[in-house]
């Protein structure tokens, strides 16, 4: 966790919806979910199962990750929207940043 980023965030298009993202690797575990879909399942995937999923990972990865649907209808859309930016902001907040050591007044993460 030395000399990463931290912090980051994105607005992710997919046709009609828009997602914002925004994570910070805080070794503090929370997830706002604020995403409403429509259908129950896509493609055999249960659109409940989202939220879970999302609640483990950062359970496990001990990180803060805020999701807000901003606009969209389709369920798939959204999905797809979350996923792409899950992987934008991790991709930027573990990049490798400007700073020296463990990004924290705290030292630790």
């Amino acid at each position: 966790k030395e000399n990463i980023k931290r912090y980051a965030s994105a607005m992710v298009p997919m046709d009609e919806a828009l997602v914002m993202l925004a994570v910070d690797i805080s070794g503090r575990p929370y997830l706002a979910y604020d995403i409403d879909l429509v259908r129950e399942e896509i493609g055999g995937f249960n659109t409940d199962l989202l939220k879970d999923f999302l609640q483990a990972f950062v359970s496990k990865a001990e990180t803060t990750l805020h999701l807000r649907l901003l606009a969209g209808r389709n369920s798939h859309h959204i999905i797809e929207a979350v996923f792409k930016g899950l992987g934008l902001v991790l991709k930027e907040a573990t990049s490798v940043g400007e700073g020296k050591g463990i990004p924290s007044t705290k030292g630790v993460i």
